[in-house]
Order: C-alpha cells, then structure tokens, then sequence
C-alpha cells in the first residue's frame, strides 16, 4: 500500500561528544558558560547534531556525516546551525515542516537549569515552532560519564500546509 503523502513523520537522533578543558560549550545553538567543552570538528552542538539527524531520519536520508564529513576540512569549525538549515532545506523539499521536537540531554557539569528558556527560545526560532512544541530535559549522568555531552532528540513532522 503506497503511503499518503499527507501522513505525519516521525524521526530520531542522538550525538555525544567528549568534553575537553578549555572548549567552547555550545547547545541548541546557546553558548553555555562553561570551562569545558564539546570535543568536535565542527562547534560539537549535541542538540542541534542530534535534531538534524532525527529530521534526516524521518526521511531516511542517512545522517549529518554523510553531507558534512568530519574528515574535509571545509567543515573545521562549522556552526551546527548550517547543518540544521541545509536539513530543515531537506525536510522542506519532501514537503514537510517540524510540528514538535522533544530533546534529552545529559551532561553533568554545569547544571543547565538556568539556561532552559533562553535553548527553548532559540530552538523555537530556528525550527519556526512555538516555545510550547519545544520539549526540553536535562539529565546527569549521575557520574557515569562525566567527561562527555549527549543528546538524544525526537521530531514529529508534519506536511506542509
């Protein structure tokens, strides 16, 4: 049976990256004050990392290294928010637009209660959704991992109107 082409999409990703002294930390496209950050080829932003690959996902169209592989160096230093507006390109051309993301991410220094609204905000603006279609849960690790960053997002997509 052929699918609708009006049928909603659900996609998923995930990144991790080690932690290094010195690095910038950067998540949902927010610095976060902090005296560690991502180890990374490009900015090493775990939620927008993972948030591109679950919108690729919903499309099976491979993930983020597949169109910005950390070997060129053309991508030394890349702002995540380039990866996120070629794949929202992507989604677009399939005809679909994000309705709702819902993000996990763990660290567990520093504690990113304090920054939740000001990630929530620039998500929103980013994937053109309300504030209240940005779901956003901070984890620790509870010490099993301190020397890393991880993400784990959902995305539901629907057509265009």
């Amino acid at each position: 049976m052929a699918e609708s082409s009006a049928s909603p999409r659900f996609g998923y990703g995930e990144d991790a990256h080690r932690l290094g002294d010195g690095l910038e930390l950067w998540l949902g496209g927010v610095r976060i004050p902090s005296e560690r950050g991502a180890v990374a080829h490009s900015d090493g932003d775990v939620v927008l990392h993972a948030l591109s690959d679950a919108l690729l996902s919903a499309f099976a169209l491979g993930d983020i290294g597949a169109y910005f592989p950390d070997h060129d160096p053309r991508w030394k230093g890349l702002e995540s928010g380039v990866i996120l507006d070629l794949v929202l390109q992507r989604v677009h051309e399939k005809g679909y637009r994000p309705a709702q993301i819902s993000a996990v991410v763990v660290l567990d220094k520093p504690r990113l209660g304090p920054y939740r609204e000001s990630i929530q905000k620039n998500l929103a603006r980013l994937l053109g959704l309300p504030e209240e279609r940005v779901g956003l849960t901070f984890k620790t690790s509870e010490g099993l991992a301190p020397d890393h960053v991880q993400c784990r997002a959902m995305v539901y997509l629907e057509p265009l109107p």
